[in-house]
């Protein structure tokens, strides 16, 4: 979070019945941030190390396709953003869920077309970041479905779960892999 809105982060031993998951992340408002501003960020992110992507081959002609999945659960209903950028934040790739019944577990699969321009690190540097959005402002704000030449985190119609008080978000089992079918 970069603005006056203030979440919770914590271990949490909720977690999906069967999934085979002994924890998730929880995260909890404690200061809602109801008029959010272009500027504010707010969302929960991965950086994966350029040596662990490399063989994506991202920003060239033979560009892998990726799958992410992961388990959620919100208390909070409605249309969710998880983005894809790289170090310089000038590639990005917006991708949009739904939360459908509160406070309950829901399995999420994402694939996307790898990006075949732009630079993506391959060393130690951060070479992919993945971002869960939990209600960014308007600068952030990008087209579902595409690899955009900016830094984008979310769509214009998506919830805004840092604006309501006690929200609860768990987050488990994230894989992030080569390939459209998640193992």
């Amino acid at each position: 979070a970069n603005a006056s809105g203030v979440f919770t982060a914590q271990q949490s031993t909720t977690v999906p019945t069967g999934a085979g998951f002994n924890n998730s992340v929880a995260l909890t408002v404690t200061t809602p941030r109801s008029s959010i501003a272009a500027t504010d960020v707010y969302g929960i992110r991965q950086a994966i190390e350029g040596v662990n992507v490399a063989d994506l081959g991202w920003g060239s002609a033979s560009a892998q396709t990726i799958t992410l999945s992961f388990w959620v659960r919100s208390s909070i209903t409605g249309t969710y953003a998880v983005s894809f950028f790289n170090s310089a934040f000038n590639r990005s790739y917006v991708a949009t869920y739904s939360v459908v019944s509160a406070n309950t577990w829901e399995q999420k699969i994402i694939t996307i077309v790898g990006d075949t321009t732009g630079t993506w690190l391959t060393d130690t540097g951060v070479g992919v970041t993945v971002f869960w959005d939990l209600g960014s402002g308007s600068n952030f704000n990008g087209t579902a479905g595409s690899w955009a030449t900016s830094g984008q985190v979310r769509t214009s119609g998506t919830t805004n779960w840092i604006s309501t008080n006690g929200a609860t978000f768990f987050l488990t089992g994230v894989q992030f892999e080569v390939g459209s079918i998640p193992t």
